[in-house]
């Protein structure tokens, strides 16, 4: 069956070009388009859409608010088109916290051209959203600890359900000195919904790969230190490496971290060319196994593809912990799924009760 998609996007280029890219898939079909988001709003209810594609600037209703009215009324997986500039990332991160599933770049040279990576790019993200059961849009900021069940993954990969409060693996004997974090589709909301529950002076830093582009981490850095009572930093290279900070990984960059005298620094290189993702998960991981070992606790978050099952296996060789995100609150069970399928992950929760659950941790249980 082929997926549905309805085109949203004030420039009838756009819309036609987008329009055009997407049928020379044979799974996909464009069975509507939109020129602002209040007609994008009315067309969603009448035709259905698996997919929706939605630009960020329209007249009558904006991108933003359409999601806000589609996701209130008829949820559905939305990707959304952004300029990359920091104000364009400003827009993107509020639609997705309005809703929306993800976003792609918005460029006009690269658009025009058949097989450009973002031409490829949009068939692969409209297809792989149309596989989501269904989209979540932002319930809460903050963390819920009130969920009534956790489940703890089995070596075979198998769930076992706990009702009743959190509850996870006891740490081993030594002290835990690092959180890394990975995610991608759905991550930025996922992200400030643990971290804007954690206390100033969290006794550990916290290290973060999202894959994002560069254009848009530091407006991500800003809006979640803003936003949260731990520090988060748009990662530099040299960052002497301090108990409370959230590191996010600049986009385009790979960040590591490494032994410095007594203590640790934070590296941000251009790493390897021939690695898709940067900052890609499975470097800070394996960088975190190599560095903190048993001392480390890594989570996987909501995201598409396997990232971070690579560096979870060497985190996992080096006496580290390793948690994942469930498929419930997961805008895109991928990430989670491939280090949870490999029994990597010693426990699998909710969005809302990984805060609390990582204090419990940090305060020895």
């Amino acid at each position: 069956m082929k997926v549905k998609v309805l085109v949203v996007d004030d420039s009838g280029f756009f819309r036609r070009r987008v329009s055009e890219i997407l049928t020379q898939d044979p799974m996909i079909q464009v069975i509507g388009q939109a020129e602002n988001g209040r007609e994008g709003v009315r067309l969603a209810k009448e035709l259905k859409p698996d997919v929706i594609t939605m630009d960020l600037e329209m007249p009558v209703m904006n991108g933003i608010e359409a999601v806000g009215a589609i996701m209130a009324s008829n949820p559905t997986p939305i990707l959304m088109f952004s300029s990359l500039t920091h104000e364009g990332a400003r827009a993107t991160l509020n639609a997705l916290n309005a809703g929306a599933a993800d976003y792609i770049a918005k460029t006009f040279e690269e658009i025009t051209k058949d097989d450009s990576h973002s031409v490829t790019l949009l068939r692969k993200r409209v297809r792989e959203l149309a596989r989501q059961s269904r989209p979540r849009s932002l319930k809460s900021t903050t963390s819920d600890n009130k969920s009534s069940e956790t489940k703890t993954a089995k070596p075979n990969g198998e769930l076992k359900v706990h009702e009743s409060e959190i509850r996870v693996p006891r740490r081993r004997a030594c002290s835990l000195q690092a959180i890394a974090i990975g995610s991608s589709t759905g991550g930025p909301v996922a992200l400030q919904t643990l971290l804007s529950a954690l206390p100033a002076g969290f006794p550990a830093p916290i290290f973060i790969a999202q894959h994002m582009p560069a254009a848009f981490t530091p407006a991500f850095a800003e809006r979640l230190d803003s936003n949260c009572a731990v520090k988060v930093k748009h990662a530099s290279d040299g960052d002497l490496v301090e108990n409370g900070v959230a590191y996010l990984a600049p986009g385009g960059q790979q960040m590591m971290l490494e032994a410095s005298g007594a203590g640790y620094r934070v590296r941000v290189l251009e790493g390897r060319a021939d690695l898709t993702y940067k900052p890609s998960v499975d470097v800070l991981f394996a960088s975190i196994a190599k560095v903190y070992g048993a001392r480390s606790l890594s989570l996987v978050l909501t995201g598409m593809g396997a990232d971070g099952r690579e560096g979870a296996r060497l985190l996992k060789q080096a006496g580290g912990s390793i948690w994942a995100q469930d498929e419930e609150s997961c805008v895109v069970y991928g990430m989670p799924q491939a280090v949870v399928s490999e029994g990597l992950a010693e426990a699998v929760l909710p969005i809302e009760q990984f805060a609390g659950a990582l204090m419990g941790e940090v305060r020895g249980g």
